[in-house]
């Protein structure tokens, strides 16, 4: 739950003290980001996209070293500096973590990004 923390305060030094040096992203889309150094400035610039991102864990199951949690996450894309209220999205979403020496290993994100993707094509003007 302190990844949890650090991504809804928006801390990448939080984020980058919790991971493994080996740490693993991968997104909704089974893109993989791998290495906590590559991970850190990509947190930053998500942060910069969407200032208010957070997630809302609902419920968390634990086996081993795996932790799932089901709940919902949401933000709203800044565009030119603002948060505008149009620009906002909910979505249900669940998380896999592993944890390794008491650090997250693998972080992966199950969402569906539709809404997310029209958001940002209107802001793009695609």
């Amino acid at each position: 739950m302190a990844f949890v923390d650090a991504i809804n305060g928006g801390s990448v030094e939080r984020l980058a003290a919790l991971m493994t040096e080996d740490h693993v992203f991968i997104d909704s889309d089974g893109t993989e980001s791998r290495g906590r150094s590559k991970m850190v400035p990509v947190w930053g610039e998500y942060f910069a996209m969407v200032p208010d991102y957070r997630i809302i864990v609902k419920e968390t199951f634990a086996a081993s070293r795996t932790v799932m949690a089901a709940g919902e996450a949401e933000g709203t894309f800044i565009e030119d500096g603002v948060l505008r209220p149009e620009n906002h999205w909910k979505a249900p979403a669940a998380w896999r973590a592993v944890i390794k020496e008491a650090k997250v290993a693998v972080w992966q994100v199950y969402v569906n990004p539709e809404t997310m993707g029209e958001i940002l094509k209107r802001i793009r003007g695609e």
